[in-house]
């Protein structure tokens, strides 16, 4: 049962953005900056970012909406468990591996990113703009996690439900509009 009043039969963040609009904007428009940006990593390496910290903090509404939005940009589910199951060790590129590890020391807080970790990213091809983004959206995926599960929103168990909010997602983004379209 959420902590707050939300829309009943509506998942996840996208319960809170529908109750709570005045905020919701601000949020997906984050979302949009981070996770669409065009240059450096692409869409699905971003989404794989939010995934695998989302999983990390064992946030199950935003891992399996943003996995399902990167099986859409990547068409590989598989690689998309791996780095779930593995974070670094999945097969991705090598500057993808070195930003997991990065990522994955955000999420256990920003002073465990070490001159090393960030020399290991650079040495992978890593860009000033590849670091900063990885950063900004393990910390800001961090709070939208806590968000999600602070106020125990509700997870649905049916893969289907992911599906269609990654599909959309992959295709137009993030909502600027009704949040609860991203849901339909």
């Amino acid at each position: 049962m959420p902590h707050v009043d939300v829309t009943e039969g509506i998942p996840g963040i996208v319960s809170l953005m529908d109750r709570y609009p005045d905020t919701a904007r601000p949020l997906n428009e984050l979302a949009q900056a981070l996770l669409r940006a065009d240059g450096g990593l692409t869409h699905a390496e971003r989404e794989l970012v939010a995934t695998y910290v989302s999983s990390l903090n064992r946030c199950v509404f935003c891992t399996q909406s943003h996995a399902a939005t990167a099986r859409h940009l990547l068409d590989d589910a598989v690689v998309v468990g791996q780095v779930i199951a593995k974070g670094a060790g999945a097969p991705v590129s090598r500057k993808l591996k070195a930003l997991l590890v990065v990522a994955a020391k955000v999420q256990q807080g920003g002073r465990g990113v070490s001159d090393a970790d960030v020399a290991a990213a650079r040495a992978e091809g890593a860009s000033d703009r590849d670091l900063h983004d990885t950063v900004l959206i393990a910390a800001a995926f961090c709070m939208y996690n806590r968000y999600v599960d602070g106020l125990a929103t509700w997870a649905p168990d049916d893969p289907a439900v992911y599906d269609r909010i990654g599909r959309r997602l992959a295709t137009e983004g993030y909502p600027r509009g009704e949040p609860a379209l991203a849901f339909a």
